[in-house]
């Protein structure tokens, strides 16, 4: 998800909206309020149809997402400080990644993860020694942060429950999302993180953690079977890990000085623009399901 919630008014660059685009179609959050609803629903729609036809397609999704996210994050480190990640490598590595983890889960994961590290090892001696290490560095963040953590999306749908889970996993980072929004632009007074999302609030906050929680014992209990106090945790972690995923984003689009990690979702900006939240929150998705819900 982007940074444009809890309350916030300005974007991650700590820019002011566009003055040519029309008031009524801007918010307080700084975006084109309906343009990015329309892009949303059509993106969730996507994914309700490959979860409710054929589940297998949801890993396909992911591996899309993966590889447009990689190329995004890719591209704004060259643009913004000449940072040049082994792209091919890290693409390539994380379609492996994705893939492997639908019949191996952990195993195949890791596998394609020490393959790719390795490749973009290789890859970057042609480049010679100037920036060695900082271009593998990036490349190995890249590929820790866009496909592997992605990885644990697409192993949600692996077991025979695994419709239900990822739809846990979606409901709950939409309602942490939405709860956040409204209540930020409403109420929010008090600066979360000034400096990393001056438009992060703490009121806009604790309406995503409320949202949440509710969100939680619902889905757990009713898609899951799961108990109700297993939901508010779920629900709890979920709202923190999501948070930390807005934040990190903000960090790393303020340290490049740029807006958006891309322009190919109006009102949104790039695809790694509405995964940051995501990514994070995929891993401790899987992690509490698999410990609340064994398979």
């Amino acid at each position: 998800m982007t940074n444009d919630r809890t309350g916030e008014t300005a974007d991650a660059a700590g820019e002011r909206p566009d003055p040519a685009e029309p008031a009524a179609a801007r918010s307080r959050a700084g975006r084109n309020v309906p343009v990015s609803i329309a892009v949303g629903v059509v993106l969730g729609a996507a994914v309700l149809v490959s979860l409710l036809t054929v589940r297998q397609i949801f890993v396909g999704v992911v591996a899309v997402a993966v590889a447009v996210g990689t190329y995004e994050l890719a591209g704004a480190l060259k643009r913004a400080s000449d940072i040049r990640v082994t792209v091919w490598p890290v693409l390539v590595g994380g379609q492996a990644m994705v893939w492997l983890s639908w019949p191996f889960e952990r195993n195949g994961l890791l596998a394609g993860f020490v393959l790719t590290v390795l490749a973009c090892m290789v890859w970057r001696f042609a480049g010679g020694i100037d920036g060695y290490l900082r271009d593998l560095s990036a490349s190995v963040l890249t590929a820790a942060y866009v496909p592997l953590l992605a990885s644990f999306a697409a192993m949600l749908v692996v077991p025979e429950d695994g419709v239900a889970r990822v739809l846990c996993f979606l409901i709950l980072v939409v309602c942490s999302d939405t709860g956040g929004f409204i209540t930020g632009v409403f109420l929010g007074k008090h600066p979360m993180a000034k400096v990393i999302s001056p438009k992060k609030s703490w009121e806009g906050f604790a309406g995503s953690m409320v949202v949440g929680v509710v969100a939680g014992i619902l889905s757990v209990t009713l898609l899951l079977d799961g108990q109700w106090w297993q939901g508010a945790l779920f629900g709890a972690a979920l709202v923190c890990t999501a948070t930390i995923g807005d934040l990190v984003e903000s960090l790393i689009k303020r340290d490049l000085k740029i807006k958006d990690m891309g322009q190919l979702l109006p009102g949104h900006g790039g695809v790694m623009d509405r995964l940051d939240s995501l990514l994070p929150a995929a891993v401790i998705s899987w992690l509490l399901l698999r410990l609340f819900v064994p398979h």
